[in-house]
């Protein structure tokens, strides 16, 4: 078994495939295979590097810098890329160049490995998918929720300085900036180590699995549950309701919750679901009570109200970036009018039409 697989049987196959900084390849080659390395980089950061498995990797990067000479003897190709690399890129070169078995330790407790270290947005659905074009949003693409948007970012700025922050709710009117404000947090402090993970529906009946992925990783994670909604009976509302209170397992200290709802308590309700007051089992309204708590179980719950004309207004100003002459005016007016109504979505939507 060898630490650091070496390359296959055709490297320039793997050196055609590479997305390469500039310089000279090969010793970028190898040195992103340090940084892939899923099984190696999660022992170290799980546990402390022994002496053994030091003694090990000291061998194991002579021989990447044995075979390192060999390709460039062989294959002396000048640069392949032009992007400048990465941090994590530049420390795994220097690991790869003149490091230690410690140097591989901090290099994987700095930036963590594969697709945690080259990006800032994934997707989870039961396995984790890196987003390599991530929503650029920023808060200066929203208007009229200043209160909420501060209290979000205070809350968000807690949980990266590692102080005390809680789950929390956005809720209110479709295309009020919900998603948008969230999208942002990872526009706004990414360069301070966030990365958000957009949970699917599928992924919600993976969380502990999601937990134990992310809980040594040195980054600091934001889970961002979309448009969150369950059926009165969805199982996932219990893996939930566990993450945010009441789980055997803990929710590591860099992990936060937040998600988003058009509705306020999460769960579908029915009068059919409403029990009878003359009902023989009083333990009836406690079931009730228990699926419509959800939501209480956030620490900040933020309104988002639906727009008004002025705000609606104010909005497709702001996004032309200029003030509104009265045709402009009228046309974005007959725009939401025409069934869409008035939301920060609708005049993104016109806006876009007139650019």
């Amino acid at each position: 078994m060898r630490l650091f697989p070496p390359l296959g049987p055709t490297p320039l196959t793997e050196l055609f495939q590479a997305r390469l900084p500039a310089g000279e390849p090969w010793a970028w080659v190898l040195s992103q295979r340090i940084l892939a390395d899923e099984a190696l980089a999660r022992r170290l950061l799980e546990e402390p590097l022994s002496p053994g498995l030091a003694s090990w990797l000291e061998q194991e990067l002579e021989r990447l810098r044995e075979e390192l000479k060999g390709l460039r003897q062989q294959h002396p190709f000048a640069d392949f890329g032009q992007r400048a690399p990465t941090l994590a890129e530049s420390a795994a070169l220097e690991v790869l160049l003149q490091g230690s078995a410690a140097g591989v330790a901090h290099l994987y407790r700095t930036y963590g490995y594969g697709i945690y270290a080259y990006h800032t947005a994934f997707l989870y659905d039961g396995q984790m998918q890196a987003v390599a074009r991530p929503d650029p949003v920023s808060f200066d693409d929203l208007v009229g929720y200043a209160r909420q948007i501060a209290v979000l970012r205070a809350n968000t700025e807690r949980f990266l300085e590692g102080k005390p922050a809680v789950p929390m709710l956005l809720y209110g009117a479709r295309g009020s900036g919900k998603s948008t404000s969230v999208k942002a947090l990872r526009t706004q402090y990414a360069e301070r180590g966030l990365r958000l993970v957009e949970v699917l529906a599928d992924g919600l009946e993976q969380l502990p699995a999601l937990l134990a992925l992310l809980a040594p990783l040195p980054y600091r994670f934001v889970l961002y549950l979309d448009d969150l909604a369950f059926a009165s009976e969805d199982a996932r509302f219990h893996r939930l309701k566990a993450l945010l209170e009441g789980a055997v397992y803990q929710r590591p200290a860099n992990v936060l919750v937040v998600a988003t709802s058009n509705r306020r308590n999460l769960v579908a309700q029915h009068w059919a679901d409403r029990p009878d007051p003359h009902a023989p089992d009083p333990a009836a309204w406690d079931t009730l009570q228990d699926k419509l708590a959800l939501a209480d179980r956030f620490g900040l719950v933020l309104t988002f109200p639906p727009f008004d004309q002025p705000l609606y207004l104010e909005a497709v100003a702001h996004i032309l970036g200029r003030p509104l002459d009265e045709a402009t005016r009228q046309a974005a007016l007959r725009f939401a009018l025409e069934g869409r109504g008035f939301s920060g979505r609708t005049a993104r939507h016109f806006a876009h039409q007139i650019l």
